[in-house]
């Protein structure tokens, strides 16, 4: 990422930035891999660590939150209008069934992209491809302050 005068980020924007979106903390921290992006469709993997397992030996309903959040943000970011950001205004999670591994699957599509809203929802399945959540967010888009 390229910097200002001030030592801010200038974001960049499109599938490129949206890749960088899911290759930096804390999807990296969650052992998120990227399979493909692009402006209608983010398709992505999460490795179940230790991390992500509560004391009934399943994944944490907070990991597939996360999970589903940096998917839709990085679908927000591949649609964003060159000098905007984003960030998460609502997120909705319908759980079906417990996360299990060893990898979860993670498809994002749009709802609705527009001039200052976008909705994204991602469907995680489990292995066997069964659905283990649903999850809906609006994201902001706001020019972003350089």
């Amino acid at each position: 990422m390229k910097r200002t005068k001030k030592s801010r980020r200038v974001l960049g924007v499109g599938p490129v930035a949206a890749r960088q979106v899911l290759l930096s903390g804390m999807p990296r921290a969650l052992g998120v891999r990227i399979v493909s992006i692009t402006k209608k469709k983010v398709v992505a993997e999460m490795k179940v660590m230790p991390i992500h397992i509560n004391r009934s030996g399943r994944v944490n309903g907070g990991a597939l939150m996360a999970f589903a959040d940096v998917m839709g943000a990085a679908g927000t970011v591949a649609n964003l209008p060159a000098g905007h950001r984003t960030g998460t205004l609502e997120s909705k999670t319908n759980f079906f069934r417990a996360g299990e591994g060893p990898a979860l699957k993670a498809v994002s599509v749009p709802l609705h992209i527009g001039r200052t809203t976008m909705v994204w929802q991602t469907t995680i399945r489990n292995p066997g491809g069964a659905i283990a959540a649903i999850v809906t967010q609006t994201q902001i888009v706001i020019k972003a302050e350089l």
